[in-house]
């Protein structure tokens, strides 16, 4: 049995959305990006399908240049390399679902960017 927290510890950097890695299984890696108000995740691609779900706030969430209205509670599903970004409207809790193949280290590479 695994246990974690989307609301405990949360921690913003001032200057690029915060990634946190809060369990990993044999089927997949549950993270948590943790934006201030204004940041962004440049446009990427994923090999692999996520998932990601709006636990807190907004997001501007664009997918092949569309840009869709996210908030609390709202989930979008997407296949691996489909081009999308994100901005914060307002200070956010985002939790991404990754494939177990898939690398927290390409996510924080993205942030880095």
């Amino acid at each position: 049995m695994k246990l974690a927290s989307l609301v405990n510890d949360i921690q913003y950097n001032e200057n690029r959305p915060t990634i946190q890695v809060l369990m990993e299984t044999d089927a997949g890696k549950e993270i948590r990006i943790a934006f201030k108000e204004g940041q962004v995740m440049k446009e990427h691609k994923t090999p692999f399908p996520i998932v990601v779900e709006i636990f807190e706030g907004s997001i501007e969430f664009g997918v092949n240049g569309e840009t869709h209205q996210l908030k609390k509670g709202d989930l979008i599903g997407l296949e691996g390399g489909v081009p999308h970004d994100l901005k914060a409207v307002e200070t956010s809790t985002v939790r991404l679902s990754l494939n177990k193949a898939d690398s927290a280290k390409r996510v924080e590479g993205v942030v880095n960017q």
